[in-house]
Parts: C-alpha cells; structure tokens; sequence
C-alpha cells in the first residue's frame, strides 16, 4: 500500500476518536474501561501521550523520553485530546522516514509506514474502548477494515502478551460470523461483548 492510502486511512480511524473521546462528559471519567485496571481518565491520558509522542516520532523527535509522557488530565481533557490529534495529523503529513520509539523494544526504531501501522491499530482498538466505557456502539470509518484487520492479524501472539506492560491480551477465538471489527478485538485480546455492568448501548 501507498504510504498516502495509508495516511489517509489513518487520518480516518483518528477522527473517528476525537468524535468518540467528544462524547465524554466529566462524571465519565471514572467508569472502567476495556482495558485493565484503567479508568477512562487512565485511557485518554494515555491516549494524549501517545499522540503527543507518535507526533514528536514523525517529526524526529521520538527519542526525546518527555514527549511521551503520560501527564494528568487537565480541566478540559476533550479539548487536550483534540489539539494532541490535530498535531498528530499535522505532523503525520509529512512523517520523518524512520521513527524512534522508544517504549518498543529491543528494536526501537521502524519505517514510517510500519509505526503509522501501529498506531492506526491502537486507535481503532482505544476508540472503540472509549465508546465501549461509555456505552456506545462503534462503527469502523468506512474504507478502513480490511486494513485493520490486515494489521492486527500481523500482531505476534503469545507469552509477551502476558507482560504487565503488553498492549494487548492473547488473542481470542472470534465466532464465524464475526464482522471485521470483531474479529480486530479478538486478534487483539479483547471481548466484543465486553460492557460495563451489562449496561445497554447509549446512542
């Protein structure tokens, strides 16, 4: 794929988060997430920090540790998410060749295509986290599943899933009839039935 077919299609899945995370209200910011042992305000902290890094890493600035840390939310963290992805997409238009990610490791250090790569399938997976929290239902952009699932098929599974520190669970077993989105979590490790205290999808 093109690097533009890729930017572009990343360039969706992040509007699409900013329009999820816009749905959050103050007294959200408590609820548990899909992800464990993170609140919502844990999630878009770090949903904000990895924005402002990825950023930094297209600009070629990813070494710099202080640009990927994850700080407390401010009074307005909708508003902080936002502004972090429009800079992202700013600096994702024109993306260094190489990137420097230093929270990958041993290997720290990938071609551009590859770290959009990862960070498009972060976000489809967090923004459906968020609408999750919030009881919402989430729809990929239009375009963008084949990709994603591409992706999230490609993510090694195994013992490393299993650190403190892995991104994603071990992989599931997705139903036959699971649409591409489902069958993204459970690559992942994620439940698509998962839902706070069985509550109902908010629309």
């Amino acid at each position: 794929m093109h690097i533009n077919d890729l930017l572009a299609q990343h360039r969706a899945v992040i509007r699409a988060s900013v329009e999820v995370v816009a749905r959050v209200r103050t007294d959200d910011l408590g609820r548990p997430t899909p992800c464990a042992e993170w609140t919502l305000a844990e999630l878009l902290a770090h949903m904000t920090a990895q924005h402002r890094g990825f950023a930094a890493a297209a600009r070629g600035n990813g070494s710099d540790l202080a640009a990927w840390e994850v700080r407390p939310l401010g009074a307005s963290p909708v508003a902080d998410y936002t502004d972090a992805a429009v800079d992202l997409l700013a600096a994702f238009a024109s993306p260094a060749p190489e990137f420097e990610l230093p929270e990958f490791q041993p290997v720290s250090t990938f071609p551009a295509a590859q770290a959009i790569s990862f960070h498009l399938i972060d976000y489809v997976v967090h923004a459906w986290d968020v609408a999750r929290s919030l009881g919402l239902d989430y729809v990929l952009p239009a375009g963008v599943a084949d990709l994603a699932l591409r992706i999230a098929l490609l993510v090694p599974d195994g013992d490393n899933r299993l650190a403190p520190d892995s991104p994603f669970a071990p992989a599931l077993t997705a139903a036959d009839e699971a649409d591409p989105l489902a069958r993204i979590l459970t690559a992942l490790g994620r439940s698509p039935e998962w839902s706070r205290h069985g509550q109902a999808v908010r629309k």
